[in-house]
């Protein structure tokens, strides 16, 4: 059974940082790529990042392009998050997601977390 364990959560102030966690369980965590989402209340889930199987290729949405910066450590069968430069807009709940096909929909992500909360105040 996958699971998925997000952890780094908090409350901080606007230009804060924070770095998300997420361990894996439960399958060849180095055969599938990792990504992570996030939604706002009242809002639809939305990408914010991806890194392929190898750690090698990342991507990420254009909101958060240049303060955000995922990684991944294949033997710990974690990814993490970095979040920098935060900002009023980016509070959400974060979810961790993993799945085998490359892509930024949400349909492609087989498993997620329960995720995790992220608030940044003005």
């Amino acid at each position: 059974q996958v699971q998925l364990v997000e952890s780094g959560g908090g409350l901080v102030q606007a230009g804060g940082s924070l770095r998300l966690s997420c361990a894996a369980s439960g399958h060849t965590f180095n055969n599938y790529h990792m990504g992570w989402f996030r939604q706002a209340p009242g809002k639809e889930r939305e990408f914010v990042a991806r890194i392929n199987w190898s750690g090698t290729i990342t991507a990420y949405a254009d909101s958060v392009k240049g303060r955000f910066t995922i990684s991944r450590d294949n033997a710990k069968k974690m990814v993490a998050l970095q979040m920098n430069s935060l900002k009023p807009e980016d509070t959400a709940v974060y979810y961790c997601a993993t799945g085998i096909v490359w892509g930024v929909g949400a349909s492609m992500y087989d498993y997620w977390g329960q995720g995790t909360q992220v608030t940044v105040s003005s």
